[in-house]
């Protein structure tokens, strides 16, 4: 990839510059910083540092007699000034591989150090030209390219009115999608700017098509677009979009608040958790169409929820979390056990109630609207991924929260209002229901045991295997179920579950 050229016209580029890769680097990432002096080497790492700690008035001192300043951001940076570096052996004692190891390193003066700096670093090469500056971004492809998404951010933002906006990190999430707050010039409201590039295609799994594929997951914006329009027209609480790139897959839309539905513990505030199971009520109790048109020349069709996509998700257990649990990869026969249970339990849904499902409606992806009245409370965001399916399904994503534990109290009160809600709704098989319940907590559960094992494994985010006990227990919740038998006993067979005779 060639080095990416920006010209700095005055100090507010610079410091715009040093926002927008604060968004763009990662631990791991070393930045060299050349330039005579007075280039802005140290204004673009002040605004660096300052952008990653969100903090204008963060103390930001020179290095230059101490040769290195540390900072425990949200990735630890470490800022090196090289000018006085007598020997390139000398960053040994001054910790450099273990800052590298941690976090980020910004280096000035890198000059001094040539030889001992990692080969793949980011280069930037900032020159004098006319009143201005212009700054030259080298570094290894995967690298650069990610430079590169940040500027190009940078750039949608100029083209639709938010020239000098601020961008700050939101959140990023267990995909490749990460969100940013915008905080216009004007001083008007801010906006998220939800950063989605299209997916790239993973390895052939089955029938000539790739785990995202079969499993329907989102591979552009243009999902997240068609849903949100439906939402809206349906007069739920989805953000409005202000701007939109679909080839690039940048989205500027509402902020709908920070505020969710824990409290300052973590714990589930119970009115919230039962006023979104009432919202999952409403929702059902009107048929979604399947083909939702995004503009002129796009339709998104709604994709089902069918057998290819409930088996590769439930496969994530045999393919991730059992080798891990036993140290030895399952056998041909426990996967042909477990693939022949799962298709007589897919069987019984041929008479389940069926209707748009966001996939993750949990804790994560709600956003509690206090000062709105009824459902209006209810932020929804995060469904890119929905399907038509069984309705129990985001019902069991709520009431069985993955990323914090709902007690039975709350589980009832949530389950009751949003019976008594289908009900007052109309003809509703609650028996049916709950069957299917049970099935697609199953499901779901089982899916998840295996995706705390591969982010930990395969993308080296360790922190989501806490949530294996509570996913576990919910698992169990959902084999109590006379129809989940078959699986109940393929469990224990494997020794994924404990019989309580053996306790």
């Amino acid at each position: 990839m060639p080095p990416v050229q920006r010209i700095l016209a005055d100090e507010a580029a610079t410091i715009e510059l040093g926002e927008d890769l604060a968004l763009a680097l990662k631990a791991g990432d070393c930045v060299a910083l050349s330039g005579d002096l007075g280039a802005g080497k140290s204004t673009f790492a002040r605004a660096f540092l300052r952008a990653l700690a969100d903090d204008d008035a963060l103390e930001v001192p020179s290095p230059t007699f101490t040769l290195v300043q540390t900072y425990e951001l949200r990735i630890p940076v470490a800022h090196f000034d090289l000018y006085r570096l007598a020997d390139s052996s000398e960053l040994d004692e001054l910790g450099f591989d273990e800052a590298l190891s941690q976090g980020i390193c910004l280096v000035e003066w890198p000059e001094r150090a040539d030889d001992a700096l990692p080969a793949n670093r980011i280069t930037l090469a900032i020159t004098h030209e006319n009143d201005g500056r212009r700054v030259e971004i080298s570094g290894p492809d995967d690298k650069l390219q990610r430079v590169a998404r940040s500027l190009a951010i940078r750039d949608f933002l100029n083209q639709h009115g938010h020239a000098q906006a601020r961008r700050r990190h939101l959140s990023g999430d267990a995909s490749i999608r990460a969100y940013e707050r915008i905080h216009p010039a004007d001083g008007s409201v801010s906006r998220i700017l939800m950063d989605s590039p299209r997916h790239k295609p993973g390895p052939i799994l089955e029938d000539g098509k790739y785990y995202q594929q079969l499993a329907h997951i989102a591979e552009d914006v243009v999902p997240f677009v068609a849903i949100d329009q439906l939402l809206l027209s349906r007069s739920f609480a989805a953000p409005a979009i202000d701007a939109r790139d679909l080839d690039q897959g940048i989205l500027l839309i509402e902020d709908l608040g920070s505020d969710g539905i824990l409290d300052e513990a973590g714990e589930p505030i119970a009115e919230r958790y039962v006023e979104s199971a009432r919202l999952l009520a409403h929702l059902h109790g009107e048929q979604t169409p399947t083909d939702i048109r995004v503009d002129a020349t796009i339709v998104h069709r709604i994709p089902d929820f069918d057998r290819a996509a409930m088996k590769i998700e439930t496969r994530l257990l045999t393919d991730w979390y059992l080798p891990w649990k036993r140290g030895e990869p399952a056998s041909e026969e426990e996967k042909r056990e477990y693939a022949a249970i799962w298709d007589g339990l897919i069987d019984l849904l041929q008479t389940s109630e069926t209707n748009l499902l966001f996939r993750d409606f949990h804790s994560p992806n709600i956003i509690w609207r206090k000062e709105r009245k009824g459902l209006d409370r209810i932020g929804l965001i995060d469904f890119q991924d929905a399907m038509i399916g069984p309705t129990a399904y985001d019902v069991a994503s709520l009431v069985q929260d993955a990323r914090v534990t709902i007690v039975p109290s709350l589980a009832d009160r949530m389950m009751e209002t949003y019976l008594a809600e289908r009900h007052a709704g109309g003809t509703f098989d609650e028996a049916t229901f709950l069957r299917d319940w049970h099935l697609m907590s199953a499901q779901r559960n089982c899916k998840l045991v295996g995706i705390w094992v591969r982010l930990m494994q395969r993308d080296g985010k360790p922190g989501y295997m806490k949530h294996m006990p509570r996913t576990f227990a919910y698992l169990e919740t959902a084999l109590s179920h006379e129809s989940l038998k078959p699986l109940r006993d393929w469990c224990m067979k494997t020794g994924i579950l404990v019989s309580e005779s053996a306790n």
